[in-house]
Parts: structure tokens; C-alpha cells; sequence
């Protein structure tokens, strides 16, 4: 799969947009456990927290992470036609996500948390972008994915 330039074009704005508007970053979290309150469990900064927690800074942090993950896969997308994570960081992020427990639902579940978040920041241009932020994210759940499968094996 490779990206175009437009759709590039369309996650780094909507990068900067988000970037621009940090507070609605968060606000992956909220939707993320409001889907699946049982994922709270598998991060370990939020095992002892009570109810859905609106601002802590790890989850933020995580969030954070993961919308720039995206964002940089979308970019390899277009240059490399393929999504290239650092073998330690691949490797790291499959043994965190296998040792969790996450599962396939649990990576739709983020995409589902993910996309609201970036369809809420950027508004009417949401139409233009969602498919590309779709393939980005699927793209680098798949490497991740795949990483687990071999940590597994």
C-alpha cells in the first residue's frame, strides 16, 4: 500500500491540528475505556485507579504515542510504501502488547478511539481524512501484530 501525497498532506495537518490542541489528544482516553472499560486492566498505571480517569498524564502520554505512531507510519507509507518500525521498538511494543494481553477487538477498539478522537479536532475535514488515518493505523497494528505473533512463537 502506498500513500499519496495528499493523503500524507491530510495526516500531517490533522498531526498539527491535534499538536495545536493537546487537550483533545486526551480525549482518545475517555472514548477508549467508555468502549471497553475492561482495557483499563491492561495499562498498569490505571489497574488501581477507580472509574474512567479524564486527565491522567500516562494515558495522555500513551495516547500521545499512538497518534504519532500513526502519524509516522503514514508518512512511511508514502515513502516506502510499507510501515518501518525500528526493530527494537517493534520488537518492545509486541512484547508489551502480548505480556498485556492484548488481542485483535483491542487494536479496533483503539482505532475506534483513535479516529473519534481526530474526527472531533479537526471537524468538517474529517471526510477528507478518515480512510487515510483507517490505512495508517491498520498498517501499523498489522506490524505490531505481527511482532506479537512472533514473540508468541
Amino acid at each position: 500500500m502506498v500513500f499519496t501525497e495528499k493523503q500524507e498532506a491530510l495526516v500531517k495537518e490533522s498531526w498539527e491540528i491535534l499538536k495545536e490542541i493537546s487537550q483533545k489528544i486526551a480525549c482518545v482516553s475517555s472514548p477508549l475505556l467508555e468502549i471497553a472499560p475492561a482495557a483499563k486492566g491492561m495499562f498498569s498505571f490505571l489497574r488501581d485507579s477507580d472509574g474512567i480517569p479524564q486527565n491522567n498524564p500516562k494515558l495522555k502520554a500513551h495516547a500521545v504515542k499512538v497518534f504519532k505512531m500513526t502519524c509516522e507510519s503514514a508518512i512511511q507509507l508514502r515513502e516506502k510504501g510499507k510501515v518501518t518500525v525500528a526493530d527494537t521498538t517493534l520488537k518492545y511494543l509486541g512484547s508489551v502488547h502480548l505480556k498485556n494481553g492484548v488481542l485483535d477487538p483491542h487494536f479496533e477498539v483503539v482505532k475506534e478511539a483513535l479516529l473519534r478522537a481526530i474526527k472531533e479536532a479537526v471537524g468538517e475535514k474529517w471526510r477528507d481524512m478518515n480512510c487515510t488515518w483507517v490505512e495508517a493505523y491498520d498498517q501499523l497494528a498489522a506490524a505490531i501484530k505481527a511482532e506479537m505473533k512472533e514473540e508468541a512463537a
